[in-house]
């Protein structure tokens, strides 16, 4: 099977974001097969005209609490003890596994409607088994690229018996992964951190923890932890890390260890400034997480605005350019996603994960940049056309494959229950 995506202003972001200018991408078996102008493909090959559109990777989304879609701005204006009491402690205990399929189809829905085409799903709604296999299954049914962090949220005795269960139910080779969402040295005892790491490195699972996050006091002993463990490593990932001062930043860069960064979550609750610019400035993997839509925007425009402000705006910071931002948002997030060279660019043998942006909006023409304009410029609205591994998942501004009037439907039945 080929299409072709005919006529587009393409951006790519490896190694570094580019415009390429009016030429063509050809996708053949779900992978980005050449990019040019003029390209031609077989007899009966799909063609897409991307005349008037910016074509580019879809956006990487490195920490999404996706279950949280059913409750949906319940915290906007509180901290972030208010978020865990709200959310954690009153609300996550209500939800049955029909409200996890729910909030995870929709949440995932929502990131491919948006243009966001893979998501690092970090899922602490795994009360039973039912739970996880619910969340498991909406993200199949979905059609976005994921890497599942499962974290053990039921019986402590269950936690290696039902991780190696959730890991055999994953084959290799397919749109979903999964990854250790470790609750980590700073939140749980330390011996059960220790139990998560030896897992994950027993499964061959890269670790996604919030790290650092917690004061200056806790960030230290969590690096120590990690360190004595031998996991100052580069299969952590560590959420928010605000907490870490600049040496820290050098010692995670030196341990090849990757960043996560969700700029509207970290200034909403209060977990501290933005380590954007620093976490890079030390040469540390970095990219954007959306969080959780319980107080945050659910799409990659809003968070890569809030970044590159927050950025410019940092004393002593402005070095960030929005093709800095891009790169993070795309090929930068799949380094940090574990999906390095799999996706993020339209390098050929990528897999064919595209963004078609309308310019046909008055919010969007005569854009004189067009990697500015995405950064600066662009909203949901002007997400048109999507592919997920070649397939089209989007068309017209419209989602297909799904009911979404259904979808929107037992959304709102699962937020009445819950709330």
């Amino acid at each position: 099977m080929q299409t072709l995506i005919k006529n587009g202003t393409v951006i790519d972001t490896e190694p570094e974001p580019v415009v390429l200018g009016r030429v063509d991408v050809r996708v053949e078996d779900g992978r980005v097969a050449e990019v040019g102008p003029e390209l031609d493909g077989p007899p009966g090959a799909e063609v897409i005209d991307a005349t008037g559109r910016l074509v580019l990777p879809g956006f990487v989304d490195t920490h999404r609490h996706t279950w949280q879609a059913a409750i949906r701005a319940a915290v906007p204006d509180v901290g972030f003890d208010g978020y865990l009491g709200r959310v954690l402690n009153e609300l996550a205990p209500r939800y049955r596994p029909e409200d996890v399929y729910a909030g995870n189809l929709a949440g995932a829905l929502e990131c491919l409607d948006a243009g966001v085409t893979t998501l690092l799903d970090w899922s602490h709604i795994q009360l039973t088994p039912g739970h996880t296999d619910a969340a498991l299954q909406a993200l199949r049914d979905s059609g976005v690229r994921a890497v599942f962090g499962y974290c053990h949220g039921g019986e402590p005795a269950a936690f290696a018996a039902e991780t190696r269960r959730v890991r055999a139910a994953i084959p290799e080779g397919g749109l979903l992964t999964m990854a250790m969402a470790a609750f980590g040295p700073e939140i749980a005892p330390e011996e059960h951190a220790d139990e998560e790491l030896r897992l994950a490195r027993e499964l061959g699972l890269p670790v996604t923890a919030h790290l650092g996050v917690s004061g200056a006091e806790s960030a230290a002993r969590g690096l120590a932890f990690l360190e004595a463990r031998g996991w100052l490593s580069e299969d952590v990932t560590y959420i928010h890390a605000t907490s870490y001062d600049d040496e820290d930043l050098k010692r995670i860069a030196g341990s090849g260890g990757a960043v996560s960064v969700s700029p509207v979550d970290e200034m909403t609750l209060g977990m501290g400034y933005p380590v954007t610019g620093r976490a890079r400035a030390a040469g540390i993997p970095t990219a954007f997480g959306i969080d959780t839509v319980t107080c945050a925007p659910g799409n990659m425009f809003s968070v890569m605005r809030t970044a590159y402000l927050l950025e410019r705006g940092r004393p002593g910071g402005g070095a960030i350019t929005t093709r800095d931002v891009l790169r993070m948002a795309t090929s930068e997030g799949a380094r940090v996603a574990g999906l390095a060279g799999v996706t993020g660019s339209l390098r050929p043998g990528a897999q064919a994960d595209v963004v078609l942006l309308s310019t046909a909006t008055l919010g969007m023409a005569a854009a004189q940049d067009p990697i500015g304009a995405v950064v600066l410029n662009a909203d949901t609205s002007c997400v048109e056309t999507v592919l997920v591994a070649g397939r089209v998942v989007k068309r017209d501004g419209h989602l297909l494959h799904h009911d979404v009037p259904a979808v929107l439907g037992a959304l709102a039945e699962s937020a009445a229950a819950l709330v």
